[in-house]
């Protein structure tokens, strides 16, 4: 017998997470589907990310921004264009203005904090999964005082780039080399070339000199 439509079971939310952490990754896995949620895939990376959702084509990404090669605000821009069926919640340790604000450009619906309980975590999949936005308390209330206080008149400069690429070209528009900026940052010479060849790409120069010139015409390094 086929059961009518008011006795048919809703369809569970399908979900991939994207995080570098597998154990972190295996605790969202588990209290999801305790709650009944699908946990389709999970990726330890961007790239991995992106063909898991090509793959199994989810109602949610759960994102991490911080990861080794893509992070989460590249990968979230890039589903957004691909995929646009598939809905963006963030779930990341960092709540400073650039990354959320970074994370709503790129098409985020959610913003989450890690260390959300299992009750605000269902919250947001389920808002999200039915395209509404929904942001942990703690951002919610920074994203008020952000606009109440009428700090969206002064738009951060290149918002392509990571906050962490941002904090590196910040001493590289005020004439630091490598080992400097990997020293005051506490990172490896190595990492932060990396930034520095990311900076360049994103914003379209080929060597210092033109960062210089383009971060210090945004206001940077001052």
């Amino acid at each position: 017998m086929i059961p009518d439509a008011e006795n048919r079971q809703p369809e569970a939310i399908r979900v991939v997470i994207v995080d570098d952490h597998p154990v972190f990754r295996r605790g969202l896995q588990a209290l999801l589907e305790a709650a009944g949620v699908r946990v389709l895939a999970s990726a330890g990376d961007g790239e991995a990310g992106l063909r898991a959702v090509r793959e199994h084509a989810p109602d949610v990404v759960l994102m991490d921004l911080h990861m080794p090669g893509m992070n989460g605000i590249d990968v979230t821009r890039r589903l957004v264009r691909e995929a646009p069926d598939v809905r963006i919640c963030v779930l990341t340790m960092f709540d400073d203005n650039d990354s959320v604000f970074a994370a709503m450009r790129a098409g985020a619906l959610g913003y989450l904090l890690k260390g959300a309980d299992q009750d605000e975590i269902m919250r947001a999949v389920r808002a999200v999964a039915a395209g509404e936005a929904l942001f942990g308390p703690s951002i919610a209330r920074r994203v008020q005082a952000f606009f109440a206080g009428g700090a969206y008149l002064r738009a951060q400069p290149f918002p392509e780039l990571t906050p962490r690429e941002r904090e590196v070209l910040e001493f590289v528009a005020a004439g630091h080399d490598n080992a400097m900026i990997a020293g005051r940052l506490g990172l490896s010479i190595k990492t932060v070339r990396n930034s520095v060849s990311s900076i360049f790409a994103k914003l379209r120069v080929v060597d210092r000199a033109q960062a210089i010139i383009r971060a210090r015409d945004a206001g940077l390094g001052g």
